[in-house]
């Protein structure tokens, strides 16, 4: 759900509320800004290529048709055109080299990342938003609703958030927290290892499934050789390391 203008509250089946700023209208411009940019040089290298390499059509492989060398021309215009963005969504999980830089990423509505037909429907729109020219059916769009969603966003259920760094990262504890204080072994957690597991409870959608559990527990690991807490019958390593950082957030020495 949508809180307010610029936050996006995220309550996931964990219980952890996760707040991500919603990225504006001038933060996507220059993220499309940048990746233009670059889609101008990959079709100035293509061009060269085919000037340079490929004279008059492939008319020097005297066994292929004349037409075939301007006919890869268009095909390869085409998959940058509209491949460019879809290609990098998918690779890098949301972002492209512009959005990347501008620090924003492309997740479901529900929080977790984008999949491979998510992305490629948001960027098919692509081809209605940048009407009549500059994007402004999707100027138009962003403007109109209050977490700046173009089409391509509508149709597949995604929005545009600013990346928060590591350091910023904050779960939100929807629970209500019993009032007990840490113990001694509770006290032995260092702020970076509560900053460590904080950071995993917040971006573990991220992760491949494998990588996320075996992150999980070796976190867990660390945390029960230290402090001699041990899991409750059948808990998911998730929930042992929520009550840990409860439990050291109790104890009032991070707050």
């Amino acid at each position: 759900m949508v809180d307010s203008f610029d936050q996006l509250k995220i309550d996931t089946p964990e219980q952890i509320a996760l707040e991500l700023p919603l990225a504006g209208i001038g933060s996507r411009f220059l993220a499309i800004a940048i990746d233009t940019l670059i889609q101008g040089a990959l079709y100035l290298i293509t061009g060269l290529i085919f000037l340079l390499l490929l004279p008059e059509g492939f008319s020097i492989f005297t066994f292929l048709p004349k037409n075939l060398g301007p006919a890869m021309a268009i095909f390869v215009g085409f998959a940058i055109y509209w491949g460019y963005f879809a290609f990098f969504e998918i690779v890098w999980k949301g972002q492209t080299p512009g959005k990347r830089v501008a620090g924003i990423r492309v997740i479901k509505e529900s929080g977790r990342p984008i999949n491979a037909f998510e992305a490629i429907g948001r960027n098919l729109m692509r081809a209605v938003d940048v009407m009549p020219g500059i994007y402004g059916v999707g100027l138009v769009c962003m403007m109109l609703n209050k977490q700046s969603r173009r089409l391509g966003d509508f149709v597949a259920g995604t929005v545009v958030v600013h990346e928060k760094p590591s350091e910023e990262v904050r779960p939100t504890w929807n629970t209500a927290a019993e009032a007990s204080s840490a113990s001694g072994g509770m006290g032995q957690v260092t702020a970076e290892e509560l900053v460590l597991i904080e950071t995993y409870l917040s971006r573990r959608f991220e992760l491949d499934p494998e990588v996320r559990l075996r992150t999980a527990i070796q976190i867990a690991e660390r945390i029960k050789a230290k402090t001699g807490l041990q899991p409750q019958s059948h808990q998911h390593v998730d929930d042992f390391l929520e009550e840990a950082a409860r439990k050291v957030r109790d104890g009032g020495r991070f707050r």
